[in-house]
């Protein structure tokens, strides 16, 4: 008997249950710090047609949006007589999977009494897969690491020994990196669990049915939700640093009743330089914001993406082809959703926030003895670090927050535990907020340098250094970043640098844009700022017109 939608409710709030184990498996099994700490992964559902059901709520809209792709890129690629219980499927095949070599995708087939009914996916960021190490400075992909192609990771329950041969090989951490393909293993076997015990609890073995009433419901309800949003055309184009030269980034969304489309025609054309995006991570970020600003309660899935149709000209730096070199992918592409919503502010006026530092201020780190005879080992570190959010229409930025990409800041505590590096100063940047009725949020200042013995090596995979955060309805632009030492020799926002032993490595991480007339602030807000030191007095006048 067919369950009742009362019945196909009560099963969809449980697989987010489901998922979000799933997520939490990976989070405490992971190696690598990007994923323990930062939560810089995926995991979600999805039925026999490759339709994503539900994502775990850890995890960053790049990774699940361009997830909810993959899935069917390695069910065409494993072919349907090649898939078994037991099965584990791998790839980092930036194009087929998340937009760049150091997200490693598993899936594994689901099956219930011998017949195959979903998959359960997962993503990853490494630290390590190889190549030039996670920076910009590659010319090919070829350069920037392993490929690992779709593949089997397991057959039938046996892991494939030669693939772990390979990566070991090719990889400067191999016991982390090959730990993590393990943990991705976990985290999907930690899904079917729960979800095998949910519908041993709702008598049933099939999710067909309930998927379709996902689907279904979610798109019907996102449509309506776009058919609020006034019909018409609007633009928006926002400058940022690139790499070899300064990026233009242009969307065009259309709006007709039920239907909205966003073209990102008039974009730069691709870089030479690892910071091109794979089109899959430009349709995550730009749904993201879509979905944000229109349809924010609707569940994440197929079916509330659907509606929303994202393209962008082949050969351009956000359609990137192969093999062009996308490791840093994401400084571009978290740039997207700010693109997105400034179209989106002529027709919803009062929705969507300023323009935000946006892009993470990641950094890979190489600590190296200086004296190779010392018997000291090398070390990789990556950090995640962010500047400030853009000041919403009711309210001021968030400070050090990482938005579009969600992920959490490394502490200074396990960075410095996984490599010999001492962080000296991590503190909120005074008056790096854009002054406005709402103020925008604060970028910080990082201080890091290597310990005695070793010399440190960093890719800086930086932005908003020449073209900062914009304001929204009259508020101020948010400060630039700045790539210094603490001597005060400027090096470049991106590529690889040195930081000899004895030196400091200074990041000023770039603020949020603010929001409204600085003039119409309320005073005792621009009071606490000043207290609390987010604004200097001096800035309190010249900006706020303040009078203590």
């Amino acid at each position: 008997m067919k369950p009742a939608s009362i019945d196909y409710q009560i099963m969809w709030d449980r697989l987010v249950a489901v998922v979000e184990e799933q997520a939490t498996t990976l989070v405490r099994t992971a190696f690598s710090t990007s994923v323990r700490e930062a939560g810089d992964l995926s995991a979600g559902l999805f039925d026999r047609k490759c339709r994503m059901l539900a994502q775990a709520v850890t995890g960053t809209p790049g990774h699940v949006n361009a997830m909810a792709e993959s899935v069917s890129h390695f069910a065409r690629e494993i072919g349907q007589r090649n898939i078994f219980d037991g099965d584990v499927y791998v790839t980092n095949d930036p194009w087929q999977g998340t937009g760049h070599l150091h997200d490693v995708t598993m899936v594994t087939p689901v099956f219930r009494e011998g017949r195959h009914i979903g998959y359960f996916a997962c993503t990853a960021h490494v630290v390590d897969i190889g190549g030039r190490g996670f920076g910009p400075d590659a010319h090919e992909v070829y350069e920037e690491g392993l490929l690992i192609p779709i593949c089997k990771f397991a057959e039938k329950r046996t892991v494939n020994p030669l693939l772990l041969r390979l990566v070991r090989a090719n990889v400067r951490t191999p016991d982390q990196t090959v730990g993590d393909l393990f943990s991705l293993a976990a985290c999907n076997e930690a899904g079917m669990r729960r979800l095998r015990a949910m519908l041993d609890e709702f008598g049933t073995d099939e999710i067909a049915g309930l998927g379709d009433y996902i689907i279904e419901t979610s798109r019907n309800a996102t449509r309506k939700a776009i058919s609020e949003v006034p019909s018409g055309t609007y633009r928006n184009k926002m400058q940022v640093d690139g790499y070899e030269t300064p990026v233009q980034l242009k969307v065009t969304i259309n709006v007709a009743g039920e239907t909205l489309s966003a073209d990102f025609g008039g974009t730069s054309g691709m870089s030479s330089l690892g910071v091109n995006v794979p089109e899959v991570y430009t349709r995550a970020y730009a749904c993201y914001a879509l979905k944000c600003a229109i349809a924010p309660e609707i569940p994440n899935n197929a079916g509330s993406l659907e509606p929303f149709r994202v393209t962008a000209p082949k050969g351009c730096i956000l359609a990137a082809s192969r093999p062009a070199p996308v490791s840093v992918r994401h400084v571009l592409g978290h740039f997207i959703p700010d693109v997105v919503l400034g179209a989106l502010h002529a027709a919803m006026p009062g929705t969507v926030p300023a323009e935000g530092a946006s892009a993470l201020w990641n950094i890979q780190m190489s600590a190296r003895p200086m004296n190779p005879e010392s018997g000291l080992k090398a070390h990789e570190i990556l950090m995640f670090n962010s500047g400030g959010t853009g000041a919403r229409p009711q309210s001021d930025g968030l400070s050090a927050t990482a938005f579009p990409s969600g992920v959490s800041t490394m502490s200074v505590e396990a960075t410095e535990q996984v490599g010999p590096i001492t962080i000296w100063r991590k503190e909120l940047r005074q008056n790096s907020g854009g002054s406005g009725a709402r103020r925008g949020g604060l970028g910080q200042i990082i201080e890091i340098e290597p310990r005695n013995g070793y010399d440190l090596w960093f890719n800086a995979m930086f932005d908003r250094v020449d073209n900062p955060a914009r304001g929204r309805a009259g508020g101020k632009p948010g400060s630039a970043g700045a790539v210094e030492l603490t001597d005060g020799t400027k090096l470049r926002a991106k590529g690889r640098q040195f930081v000899g032993n004895g030196q400091r490595l200074r990041l000023s991480l770039p603020g949020g844009g603010g929001y409204g007339d600085p003039h119409s602030r309320d005073s005792s807000a621009i009071k606490d700022d000043v207290e609390a030191e987010y604004v200097s007095m001096n800035e309190a006048r010249r900006d706020y017109g303040y009078k203590p």
